[in-house]
């Protein structure tokens, strides 16, 4: 069926030929089929600066068909990348009754990773959202802190007060003032090694070298727990003490409550000693067979620590080497270290129960590869 165009529209589109503009009966008639014959010669072409589509003639039969409709120009990059994403999503996010789909999905587990990602690293430089009293000025641009409330951000180790887009351009390895340190137990390992202007942790260089003193042949060292109680006091006197509290023989008789205290202290740190950034690195590792490539992948792995977390690692797994060599009587090998440690030393950065589940016995294996390769991984 044929239309008759409004009068003010008597001249022809100029993406449709002259000669299949005009119908049979002449005038301003248009051809159905000829209006498609010509539509069907031309494609939607998205234009990077718009976002808009406009049509593009390409020939019947072309290998344009198959091909991208555009490149993007000089400086346009991240615009097209971004509209094209955008584009990807919302087309994936369209499903039958308006419900959620794939798309929506994406872009939820985008945020979350994002935001998982920014709070790990305000952990980790122990960096807030900060109201300040009175007056204040940033002490990295030397402006002025506008507003009333969430003026800027405030760093909790070395009292650093900036805005919050200047936090962003703050180098995070600043030198914690060990007055604000208030505790030993969940403090940020590195935190806790620069403020003392340490290699290690005085927890674990403590801990390690009481039990080496007087443990290594105990039964059953970190499988048998000592009392909670005692362990308890043992993490309140380095918390209130620091280096010079006592676990000597004369107060805590059991060595069982050292090595409870150094799981404890390993266990409460904010991010593990196997950072959450290369957790998914060390599993993936554990999963490849060949023995050599997997070595290689677990050394690449620990070139990724920061250095307070590898010394501690390679301290620690030399210790646990020491404790296999008395098998025999404390009945403790490579692979009852790693069930113990695995847990302990390495946690996912998403808290899903399933998840944690399943990495277990790709813990353990860690574990028990860098016990029995610490002279040679570290």
């Amino acid at each position: 069926m044929q239309s008759r165009p409004h009068p003010d529209c008597q001249s022809v589109p100029s993406w449709v030929p002259a000669a299949a503009g005009r119908g049979t009966e002449g005038g301003g008639e248009w051809s159905t089929a000829a209006v498609s014959s010509s539509l069907g010669g031309h494609r939607r072409r998205l234009l990077p600066s718009t976002g808009r589509y406009v049509l593009q003639h390409t020939p019947h039969g072309s290998s344009e068909e198959t091909e991208a409709l555009w490149e993007p120009g000089p400086g346009q990059g991240d615009t097209v990348s971004h509209t094209a994403a955008a584009m990807e999503v919302e087309e994936g996010s369209r499903v039958p009754g308006g419900g959620v789909g794939p798309g929506d999905v994406t872009v939820h587990k985008t945020k979350r990773g994002e935001r998982k990602r920014q709070e790990l690293l305000a952990l980790a430089l122990r960096v807030k959202v900060h109201t300040f009293r009175g007056p204040h000025w940033c002490e990295y641009c030397a402006n002025f802190m506008w507003g009333l409330i969430a003026q800027g951000v405030h760093c909790s180790d070395c009292g650093l007060n900036v805005h919050k887009q200047c936090s962003k351009l703050v180098p995070s390895d600043c030198q914690p003032d060990l007055r604000r340190i208030k505790k030993v137990f969940s403090c940020d390992l590195t935190t806790l090694v620069k403020a003392h202007n340490t290699t290690r942790p005085m927890v674990v260089d403590m801990c390690i070298k009481e039990i080496e003193l007087r443990g290594l042949q105990s039964e059953g060292l970190y499988r048998v727990s000592g009392f909670s109680e005692h362990i308890e006091d043992v993490r309140l006197a380095f918390d209130r003490d620091g280096e010079k509290a006592d676990i000597s023989a004369n107060v805590y008789n059991d060595i069982n409550i050292i090595a409870g205290a150094l799981k404890l202290y390993l266990r409460d740190l904010p991010i593990p000693v196997i950072t959450f950034h290369v957790y998914s690195r060390f599993i993936q590792a554990a999963k490849i067979p060949n023995p050599d490539t997997r070595l290689e992948a677990i050394h690449e792995g620990l070139l990724q620590l920061p250095p307070a977390h590898y010394e501690t690692l390679r301290y620690l797994m030399m210790h646990l080497k020491k404790v296999t060599m008395f098998e025999k009587d404390n009945f403790m090998n490579s692979e009852n270290l790693g069930i113990v440690f695995g847990p302990t030393l390495m946690q996912p950065p998403e808290q899903n129960a399933l998840a944690t589940l399943n990495d277990m016995r790709h813990q353990k294996l860690i574990i028990q590869l860098l016990i029995e390769n610490e002279d040679v991984l570290f």
